[in-house]
């Protein structure tokens, strides 16, 4: 009986697309279920190498992806929340949270697949409560997980009667390293360990693969799964590019470890399938966790040599800037509030040339387009969102001490600066969605109106940084400067809307046009209004 060729690939890619969705859908309720403490894990728990691990573990788990626990980390090595050496540890720790995904996979509920799709869709479509719709996000996913699996399964069981595939398992069991090739191939192919992990556990339970040749494979998806990690950090700091690099370099050091002592590995196998009773699916997923727990064992004491190696491997001064807060030490609250007011401005001076580079950002987005100015201006609204949150809990815990009444002027002083700060992180964001749909709506801004916002630009860019730097120096003259300012931006504005009129009535420039160029002058009007703020409230506190 031949095989129908087109019945067997329409079954495994769909299959494949249902168990890609489903991890999808899983992670995505998990992830909201969890908001923003992801984040937060990964930021606050990773102090050491071993922390970073469990942190990475934990993550992984939550969002069901190693891929996505390492390009948030990437992200926030790029930011400078986390340093590279913090990082080599969530990343391992990722790679040991994504067997959990193998492991449900294990647990054969194959036959339960539609009835939990089907509760996951009441939950979604019949409760209307946050909480119950990510219950049902999770459900739909984990049913479609298993249903994807089954369609998987199905669409590979001709293939034990197919002789190239015959001779290409022959091949895999005698030659290990063509295994390790496939494995990651496939794996770079799907973009998800987890499905080339779940294929793997269908070919090994229908006998198309022995251990010899599943082993292998098993190792090339951990090194194919890297691939998202080095996507993720093309064009980012040099310290994302070596947290990527070391993702990579971690695979593939465990990979030839295991390769030198795979009959010892393979015998091990042998023998927990035997003492366990292990169902095929779970021998696979045994041999996941076995493989990342040992790899990091082994590796987790060179922290140290993998940052060095990967540090020697990508070269290159480290621009990373250090977003976290270096100046709110808490001890200084109950020992000298004085001293503490003090750190706490040091804080605000740094948010606010973060406001400034962000805004510098956001205008060199405008000039070239190049999407790499959005992505720092996006990181620098990350660190001001975060500062802000910082500076205000110290400011507030500050202000149950006894502070004079001088020093809570400036304390309220310092607060209302915060909030002006944080403001003009948004109005740059806002000027990034607006130039992102210039681009996709392909809006034309004529060269005078360009020529125009380059140069309200430049003038808002200098009201900010001179308002920061007056605060920095207590200098009322600088304060002054920037009230003057503020009085020839909104000058600016009401010309420029005046002129974008003209060119309207003549037809130089269309309404969408307008919308963005008007949008953007209003957002640098607002900016200077919250550079005014912080200089007056300087000549109305005179002795910083």
């Amino acid at each position: 009986m031949g095989i129908n060729v087109q019945e067997m690939l329409f079954q495994f890619l769909g299959g494949l697309g249902i168990f890609l969705y489903g991890i999808k859908l899983m992670g995505d309720g998990l992830q909201q279920s969890a908001g923003d403490r992801l984040r937060d894990i990964l930021d606050r728990f990773t102090t050491n190498p071993l922390m970073g691990v469990l942190a990475g573990i934990l993550v992984t788990v939550l969002i069901q992806s190693s891929s996505a626990t390492t390009v948030i980390t990437v992200g926030l090595v790029s930011a400078g929340f986390m340093t590279l050496r913090q990082a080599i540890g969530v990343i391992m720790g990722a790679n040991i949270g994504t067997t959990v995904t193998a492991f449900i996979i294990g647990i054969d509920v194959g036959a339960y697949a539609l009835p939990i799709l089907a509760l996951g869709a009441v939950f979604i479509f019949f409760f209307k409560s946050k909480k119950m719709h990510n219950m049902g996000m999770i459900l739909f996913g984990f049913g479609s997980l298993f249903f994807g699996l089954e369609l998987m399964s199905d669409g590979m069981k001709p293939l034990r009667s197919l002789e190239k595939f015959h001779d290409l398992t022959v091949n895999m069991s005698s030659s290990p390293i063509l295994g390790v090739v496939v494995g990651t191939i496939f794996t770079v192919i799907v973009q998800s360990s987890s499905a080339t992990i779940g294929i793997l556990q269908g070919l090994f339970s229908e006998n198309l693969l022995d251990l010899n040749a599943a082993l292998p494979v098993l190792f090339g998806d951990n090194i194919g799964t890297t691939i998202t990690a080095i996507l993720a950090s093309i064009g980012a700091s040099v310290a994302a590019r070596r947290a990527a690099a070391t993702h990579v370099l971690f695979n593939v050091i465990g990979t030839v470890i295991f390769l030198i002592i795979l009959p010892l590995f393979t015998q091990f196998i042998h023998y927990l399938t035997g003492m366990l009773d292990l169902e095929p699916k779970m021998v696979i997923a045994f041999a996941h966790g076995t493989f990342n727990v040992t790899n990091t064992l082994i590796q987790l004491p060179f922290v140290g040599v993998l940052a060095m190696i990967v540090t020697k491997l990508i070269p290159g001064e480290d621009t990373v800037i250090e977003y976290k807060a270096k100046h709110l030490d808490p001890i200084f609250i109950e020992q000298s509030p004085s001293i503490a007011l003090g750190q706490a401005k040091e804080e605000v001076i740094r948010m606010g040339q973060f406001a400034v580079k962000g805004m510098e950002e956001v205008q060199l987005y405008l000039k070239t387009k190049n999407q790499k100015h959005a992505d720092t201006a996006t990181q620098v609204e990350e660190a001001l969102n975060n500062l802000d949150k910082k500076i205000t809990d110290y400011l507030v815990h500050l202000s149950g001490t006894s502070l004079s009444e001088a020093e809570l002027e400036k304390h309220n002083m310092l607060i209302d600066a915060v909030r002006d700060i944080e403001r003009i992180g948004d109005h740059c964001e806002n000027i990034v969605e607006l130039i992102d749909y210039q681009q996709a709506n392909k809006v034309k801004i004529t060269d005078q109106a360009m020529a125009d916002l380059e140069e309200m630009f430049a003038l808002t860019i200098s009201a900010v940084n001179k308002s920061v730097k007056a605060l920095d120096e207590n200098d009322l003259n600088l304060a002054k400067e920037v009230a003057q300012k503020e009085d020839l931006i909104d000058k600016m504005e009401r010309k420029l809307r005046k002129q974008h009129i003209l060119r309207m009535n003549e037809g130089l420039c269309t309404g969408q046009a307008g919308i963005v160029f008007v949008d953007i002058i209003s957002n640098l009007e607002r900016m200077g209004d919250h550079a005014v703020n912080i200089a007056e409230a300087i000549l109305g506190v005179r002795d910083l």
